[in-house]
């Protein structure tokens, strides 16, 4: 009887371990459409844009320790590495595997025997970065593509959840993409009317007074232009992304509103400075300095007080939902008069952020 028991127990366990999954194995589609399958939520990550450590962060409450690698020319800017250096100390011993654009250290990131390799679109588009990843994964470490930057409207989010389901993150951004959306679609909605004038914008990109003017002609800065209710008058001028156009462009063209954007990395050619780790005092001086700078005085969006300055770096993280709020309330202020993007930041900040960065996201010109 006992050893019919016994017998009876055993089967049925071995049943029951049959009917189970042998491992937690996940699976993603990214975003050029390749399966990626782990056999488990990464957490041994090599990130290829070290600045993606902030989206993790929108995933996990300590992203740092998931990561043992990260290539150096999309770091981090100072004042945000230094806000998750004082919160995580380890982050210290994550490994450089490269720090040109577009270089990547094959030997580097196999030597760190990660368990995923984390690629922007744009190295997709690169030959040596295609011969590196291809090196990567014949060394049998998986290899996933997202994007945040060239088409940041219509990849981020597919790229936030992708990259949840292969770090176990799934449902903080399910949660991230549900507040996105809700805010998006409050834009969109009351935009839907085709009769609502769209204002000719210019958008000055790492603006300084001298040597004018870089701009925006497709993706990034363009599809928030767009999607705020704004006219991109670059998207005309400029034949790619990014594109140089002269001051007597500009001044002929006459934008209805003027956007410059801008960081810490403007001091040293005494352009815009705002962003991570900048108070508003200085932000509002070196804006000033800028529209008082021959040329962009007499436009008329200054005369007007419809300048404004912004964060550059909104511009390769999903976080970008609050400048295209703040545009929308800049290019149409009376249809979002109730929408403040301050408290948009403040909500992802408190509801995802590991860390807290001050800062200054955006500055108006005074008429």
């Amino acid at each position: 009887m006992m050893t019919w028991a016994r017998g009876g127990i055993l089967a049925l366990a071995a049943t029951l371990a049959a009917a189970l999954p042998l491992a937690a194995e996940v699976r993603a589609l990214d975003i050029l459409g390749r399966e990626v399958v782990l056999p488990a939520p990464a957490s041994r990550i090599v990130l290829g844009e070290g600045r993606h450590m902030a989206v993790l962060g929108l995933m996990h409450d300590d992203p740092v320790a998931k990561v043992v690698g990260w290539r150096l020319d999309k770091a981090m800017d100072p004042p945000t590495l230094q806000a998750y250096r004082a919160k995580f100390p380890q982050i210290g011993a994550i490994k450089p595997v490269g720090s040109g654009n577009r270089d990547l250290s094959v030997e580097a990131v196999i030597a760190l025997d990660p368990d995923l390799l984390v690629l922007s679109l744009m190295d997709a588009k690169d030959p040596g970065m295609e011969q590196a990843r291809s090196q990567v994964e014949a060394a049998g470490i998986p290899v996933v593509y997202v994007d945040f930057f060239s088409h940041p409207q219509e990849n981020s989010l597919p790229s936030l959840q992708i990259l949840g389901a292969l770090t176990g993150g799934e449902a903080k951004a399910a949660e991230f993409a549900a507040l996105y959306t809700e805010r998006l679609e409050r834009i969109t909605s009351r935009l839907s009317d085709p009769s609502i004038t769209r204002p000719d914008v210019f958008f000055h990109v790492h603006a300084a007074p001298k040597g004018c003017c870089s701009t925006v002609g497709q993706g990034v800065f363009h599809d928030f232009i767009t999607t705020a209710g704004g006219h991109n008058i670059g998207n005309t001028a400029v034949g790619g992304v990014l594109g140089n156009v002269s001051l007597e462009f500009l001044l002929g063209a006459d934008p209805d509103i003027y956007v410059a954007t801008g960081g810490a990395h403007m001091a040293a050619r005494g352009g815009l400075v705002l962003g991570s780790g900048i108070t508003p005092g200085e932000a509002e001086l070196s804006f000033a300095a800028l529209l008082k700078a021959p040329g962009f005085s007499a436009l008329s969006a200054v005369e007007s007080g419809r300048a404004a300055g912004v964060w550059h770096l909104f511009n390769d993280s999903p976080v970008h939902i609050a400048l295209i709020e703040y545009l929308a309330k800049l290019f149409h202020p009376d249809l979002f008069a109730d929408v403040d993007p301050e408290a948009t930041l403040r909500e992802i900040e408190a509801r995802f952020s590991p860390v807290t960065v001050p800062g200054t996201w955006w500055v108006r010109a005074h008429d």
